[in-house]
């Protein structure tokens, strides 16, 4: 029988970071993250290293929660895992470790939706986090997805629009890359901009009449206009590099906004949502918080710490599952691809 106050160990191992956190019900006790540094050298996160390091990484990263929560492992009442998607070597290191730890300790074992728990770490019970009210547009904004999600529920979300090719984070590390920055390029974009002027170059923002959303023609045009570029200035990166920076964002950022708009007028919903690790981008945030009072919105965005892959908000979803009695199964398998 489960007790009255849920001790739940969460584990996220969905991409190049291992997780692990500990909740009391809704409140976090740790949340402890051990990344990955060996993908720089790469430009990007090489799948069978990412499983190797999550191998030697997640014990270590366990105990560190626990301890740092103050509890035994006796103490838990229940282990929670990301059962997808994401790299399948990387989830198959989290879930069997969480589902050998659960059969040992006799412990109920909950399967979690890696980008449900994006959406759902706005629920965390802690100071400055304000809980969103059903229904609400959910935006995950990642290296891996680009989605707009109707949420009814906890657990009843529609995908209304997503990516049909590169997600936003992946567009902002791959012209990173072109313009000799190092992996992941994204927050150093976002520095960059703050110095740049986000008129001095126009890339195209796709004009598509569908909720979904494409980044690879932005992609190939920023490639294609710093080949042109170089071709005539050698230093073209160097001299005009915040400038570059700050088109960029700007550009990104307003294809994404844009269906957000779209979305919200559509479903008539005011509440808007975001998760995942571009939802740190300043540019993004400060243009979402401008809609709040010219568009009437409410917009929720999560703090700093929660924004990149965490096992706080694997640990959030699952204490809702347990609430609605929704466990799994030893035989659950980890997916690289799994639908709300």
């Amino acid at each position: 029988m489960l007790s009255n106050q849920e001790l739940i160990l969460a584990i996220e191992s969905s991409c190049d970071d291992t997780a692990a956190a500990v909740l009391k019900d809704r409140r976090v006790l740790s949340n402890c993250i051990a990344n990955q540094t060996i993908h720089k050298a790469y430009g990007g996160v090489v799948p069978e290293l990412a499983s190797r390091a999550h191998q030697s990484k997640i014990i270590p990263v366990v105990h560190q929660a626990l301890a740092q929560a103050n509890i035994e492992k006796n103490d838990l009442t229940a282990i929670a895992y990301t059962q997808g998607p994401g790299l399948l070597g990387s989830l198959l290191v989290g879930g069997a470790f969480a589902k050998s730890m659960a059969l040992s300790l006799k412990l109920p074992l909950i399967p979690i939706n890696h980008m449900q728990g994006h959406l759902l770490v706005h629920f965390i019970e802690e100071d400055g986090i304000e809980k969103p009210q059903f229904p609400f547009l959910g935006v995950t904004v990642s290296g891996g997805h680009t989605q707009l999600v109707l949420v009814k529920n906890h657990f009843d979300m529609e995908i209304l629009g997503t990516t049909l090719d590169d997600a936003i984070g992946e567009a902002f590390d791959k012209c990173g890359k072109r313009m000799g920055l190092e992996y992941p390029s994204g927050p150093l974009i976002d520095k960059l901009a703050q110095k740049g002027n986000p008129s001095k170059f126009q890339f195209p923002i796709p004009n598509m009449k569908s909720f979904n959303l494409s980044y690879s023609g932005v992609k190939t045009a920023f490639t294609n206009f710093i080949h042109k570029q170089t071709q005539n200035n050698i230093n073209f990166i160097t001299e005009n590099l915040n400038d570059l920076c700050a088109s960029l964002q700007f550009t990104l950022v307003q294809i994404i906004l844009k269906k957000i708009e779209l979305v919200a007028q559509t479903h008539q919903l005011n509440q808007v949502v975001i998760g995942g690790g571009v939802s740190a981008n300043s540019e993004l945030r400060n243009q979402l918080l401008k809609r709040e009072q010219t568009h009437q919105w409410k917009v929720f965005l999560p703090p700093f710490k929660y924004t990149t892959d965490n096992a706080a908000m694997i640990g959030i979803a699952a204490y809702y599952k347990i609430q609605n009695k929704q466990f799994g199964l030893l035989t659950d398998a980890s997916l690289s691809r799994l639908n709300y």
